[in-house]
């Protein structure tokens, strides 16, 4: 036993005295290579994309070890185009971030925090009960609003376009009014809310291809589609009649109170949410009102 540890200190010793200055900075440019590609994937949409890339990878694994001559071939030949899929779907968001590390290098492109994991007790709660207020009065004035309440798909890709606006803010009543209100240059577009806080407004929104009814205008489509392309609970107040509607996974649900939303909202984005131990089309039935 003894000599089994001398010969694995003998080699870890042998190993660490080979290491060069070169192979140090080769080491540390592909840990930031890899930190640039696990934060681009966290912080868009293709993170499920990739969980489906790496499920289909295993399945290749497992279909030839098993000799399956069929499944085999027709996975590795949707492989081989797999990059340039890639590639060519996320084109923009690729372009993007190539673009902002020429303007901010390497430092601003990765910040680095060490706070993401601080606590959110109540956090969320306290974020609820803002935008139930705001939504109240917007329902009550008639104001249009459109909110946009991300979940576990990450919506960076949104964020990062051109027409929006980055921010970092307390989700407090008073500036939600201020950035819906209708003579303000971002009430047109949607609020992005990530983490409890105001991460982003006047954003443009893929619109849904669904029919709709005739009286739901731009702000409705532009809810559902965001709900079919992401897990994110949209939240929009009507212009021209103030009814607050909810859209989450592709519904469109309407003609909910005040006093029912908070429910509704704590429901969705509470622990029983993160968990998916509940069924969102039920609970969002449950604050319907009767109007």
């Amino acid at each position: 036993m003894g000599r089994f540890f001398s010969d694995v200190w003998s080699f870890i010793v042998a190993t660490v005295s080979s290491i060069s200055i070169f192979d140090v900075i080769d080491i540390a440019l592909v840990s930031i290579l890899v930190y640039v590609v696990i934060k681009f994937i966290r912080d868009t949409r293709a993170a499920f994309l990739f969980k489906g890339i790496l499920f289909v990878i295993a399945l290749f694994f497992v279909s030839s070890l098993l000799n399956l001559a069929a499944t085999s071939f027709i996975i590795e030949s949707f492989l081989e185009f797999g990059v340039l899929a890639i590639i060519i779907v996320f084109q923009p968001e690729i372009r993007s971030a190539l673009e902002k590390m020429g303007r901010s290098g390497l430092k601003k492109f990765i910040p680095i925090s060490f706070d993401e994991n601080s606590s959110k007790e109540g956090a969320t709660g306290e974020m609820i009960s803002d935008l139930c207020k705001a939504v109240s009065y917007f329902s009550a004035t008639k104001t249009g609003a459109l909110i946009v309440i991300e979940r576990n798909i990450k919506l960076g890709d949104i964020i990062s376009s051109g027409k929006s606006i980055a921010l970092d803010c307390d989700t407090t009543p008073e500036l939600i009014m201020n950035i819906f209100f209708n003579k303000a240059p971002l009430h047109d577009g949607a609020m992005i809310i990530r983490d409890n806080r105001i991460i982003a407004a006047g954003c443009v929104l893929p619109l849904s291809e669904s029919v709709l009814d005739s009286e739901l205008g731009t702000r409705h489509r532009a809810a559902l589609g965001i709900s079919e392309v992401s897990d994110a609970v949209a939240l929009i107040v009507s212009e021209e009649t103030g009814i607050i509607s909810l859209a989450v996974e592709g519904k469109l649900n309407r003609r909910y109170t005040p006093d029912a939303l908070p429910h509704v909202l704590t429901k969705l984005l509470g622990k029983e949410a993160e968990n998916r131990k509940i069924n969102v089309l039920s609970e969002l039935l449950k604050g319907r009102s009767d109007k």
